[in-house]
């Protein structure tokens, strides 16, 4: 298994660099881990080249997870409806359960 970090910024200006990036994983056998804990800036332009890697992955059977997810990069992936592509969509619902049980 390997992890590659995301790094902060996820921004128009950062996504051909992050495509160079993650191109080099397109192939890798075995579970890739992105750690997006450190994003803070988020555009769509970032969001669209993370779906382009996680479904290139998928269709040649390979496992692409998204591990420690900051709120923004969370947030990005709600607001453009890409929660279930990114793999979030279990995390927000252990989230909103979370958020029950503690509010007692």
């Amino acid at each position: 298994m390997s992890s590659v970090p995301l790094g902060e910024d996820l921004g128009i200006e950062a996504s051909a660099d992050l495509k160079d990036r993650l191109a080099a994983c397109l192939g890798q056998a075995g579970v890739l881990q992105l750690d997006g804990s450190q994003v803070r800036r988020v555009h769509t332009a970032g969001m669209q080249v993370l779906c382009a890697l996680f479904r290139s992955r998928r269709a040649s059977g390979l496992c692409t997870e998204l591990h420690g997810s900051s709120e923004a990069l969370r947030d990005a992936a709600r607001l453009l409806g890409l929660s279930a592509e990114l793999g979030l969509a279990a995390n927000e619902q252990e989230d909103k359960l979370n958020e029950v049980e503690n509010a007692a």
